[in-house]
């Protein structure tokens, strides 16, 4: 099974112990909305690096569809999601401040922190002489820390989503699309090593409900595309 191969990948950043803490319900841990996913293609299978191809070019390609699911993800909730609705960038049990370029550290808004990590990822993912086009480019070392800092960014958004906004996903009636996009994006980084442990300890609750819960049957209609 998909999941549990999935749960096999995972198992190695579940160690990390976490401080029971008295947090309103999650709405996204409930059954009925964890089983909720669409499954049209095999994970496993839009995951594993398909034979002759570069893993940069891979790495690459991936960051790029990520980046754009995520994006069209954020934007169906985006009007929800204001300084005064989210003053803070609250993903899973953190408040995430932002970094710039001299490492300094400072709070922002949900809103602000979107727009920030677009305009890092669309610099990074744009940039010839670090995701090179042509073949006759290699890639540099630079290339894995920048993918890694990209697929950062993207978790946090969907934390972000889950945290503050999937009562709104929910009534779109995109959750299916979320979990799925979710799940993917975790086994990629699980895959090619692009998040740090402690981050995916972050979700940890949230990935054993997908793992282990059993998926809908899949209605004609509405949830029949790919995420």
């Amino acid at each position: 099974m998909v999941f549990q191969a999935v749960g096999k990948l995972l198992g190695k950043h579940s160690k990390i112990k976490k401080k029971a803490t008295a947090e309103t319900e999650k709405l996204y841990l409930e059954p009925r909305y964890t089983s909720a996913r669409i499954l049209d293609a095999d994970i496993l299978m839009l995951v594993a690096l398909p034979k002759g191809l570069n893993v940069e070019e891979w790495l690459a390609s991936n960051a790029s569809a990520f980046y754009n699911h995520v994006s069209l993800m954020y934007g169906s909730i985006s009007e929800f999601c204001t300084i005064s609705s989210c003053p803070t960038m609250k993903a899973w049990a953190m408040q995430i401040q932002w970094t710039d370029e001299k490492g300094r550290k400072r709070k922002c808004s949900g809103p602000q922190y979107a727009d920030y990590a677009a305009s890092i990822i669309q610099k990074i993912l744009t940039d010839e002489d670090l995701v090179p086009t042509k073949h006759c480019k290699d890639f540099p070392k630079a290339f894995k820390p920048a993918i890694q800092k990209t697929f950062r960014f993207l978790f946090h958004l969907l934390g972000h989503i889950y945290t503050c906004h999937f009562k709104t996903v929910v009534n779109l009636e995109l959750h299916p699309h979320l979990n799925t996009l979710y799940l993917h994006l975790l086994l990629f980084c699980a895959e090619f090593h692009l998040l740090d442990s402690k981050e995916m300890a972050l979700s940890e609750d949230l990935t054993t409900a997908l793992i282990n819960s059993s998926p809908c049957p899949k209605t004609s209609g509405s949830h029949s595309r790919n995420t």
